[in-house]
């Protein structure tokens, strides 16, 4: 399954510079992965993948959107941190920021945000945009901020997808959001995982249990692990935020829009329009 990442519409502005790609391809395999070696795995990853990835999807993402999944989902309707102008004065924090695009329209909200990615690469990358809010690399597990920091925390396809224990990475969240604050995040819907990660026909039928746990890993001809994704089905999701600390008070199913005519991976409008591609969680801290 490739990294979805946030999508949007609007065109960047600026370029990346290309690095070299890895000279032969890894496997793909279903195996178990351990909190390490996905962390060091998918810092690797987004550190050598980041320059084809914002190339790839740059004009799609845009500069300065939020936008919730490929579907396209944008944060000025779906409101789902809140009402826009609601945002003005609120420290916020956004993990997975990837080249910062949710943070750059959070600034121009009045907001405050701090943009955390695990890759310095991708984080080179919102430097290259430009933006005024802190950016910070570190481990979505250890977040590097005091207790109460935020009042808000958000996560487009960021973290929680790639880490081999989402609790950590919740509690890390409940801890640095105030009393009252609200955690959002967006997923690969669950029910994906059992269907081939095609847009096409051929990704229309069913090929593997939905209940299957096992990751999945992409490793070199040594067997190291060099990208790893967690599958969570729907019931896991909910109960890690349950056990995490948090009410969830909203779960999010865009639906495909008529406007939308991209193909993402195994995103696309033909399996938009009959199964669900992105889970959004809207959550509250007490």
């Amino acid at each position: 399954m490739p990294p979805p990442g946030p999508a949007g519409r609007k065109s960047t502005t600026r370029e990346p510079i290309i690095q070299e790609s890895e000279a032969s391809e890894p496997e793909a395999t279903r195996r178990d992965a351990d909190v390490t070696e996905s962390s060091r795995a998918n810092r690797g990853w987004w550190d050598r993948n980041a320059d084809e990835y914002q190339v790839e999807h740059g004009t799609f993402l845009g500069d300065d959107r939020f936008v919730w999944g490929p579907e396209g989902l944008d944060e000025v309707e779906a409101e789902l941190l809140g009402p826009p102008e609601e945002l003005k004065g609120r420290d916020v924090l956004e993990i997975g920021a990837g080249a910062a695009q949710c943070s750059r329209w959070l600034t121009a909200q009045g907001a405050r945000p701090v943009a955390l990615d695990i890759s310095h690469r991708q984080l080179q990358h919102a430097l290259r945009i430009g933006g005024s809010f802190p950016l910070v690399c570190a481990d979505a597990s250890a977040l590097p901020f005091a207790d109460g920091s935020f009042d808000l925390v958000c996560s487009a396809y960021g973290a929680l997808p790639f880490v081999a224990d989402p609790r950590l990475v919740l509690r890390e969240v409940r801890r640095v959001l105030r009393p009252g604050g609200r955690l959002v995040f967006s997923v690969t819907h669950p029910i994906r995982w059992a269907f081939p990660d095609e847009p096409g026909p051929e990704g229309l039928s069913v090929s593997g249990s939905y209940f299957d746990r096992t990751p999945y890993v992409e490793q070199d001809d040594e067997g190291r692990a060099v990208y790893v994704e967690h599958h969570r089905t729907l019931g896991d999701r909910v109960r890690d935020v349950v056990a995490s600390g948090f009410r969830l008070v909203d779960l999010v199913e865009p639906e495909w829009p008529a406007w939308n005519t991209s193909e993402w991976g195994g995103w696309s409008p033909l399996r938009g329009n009959l199964i669900p591609g992105t889970a959004i969680f809207v959550c509250e801290r007490d």
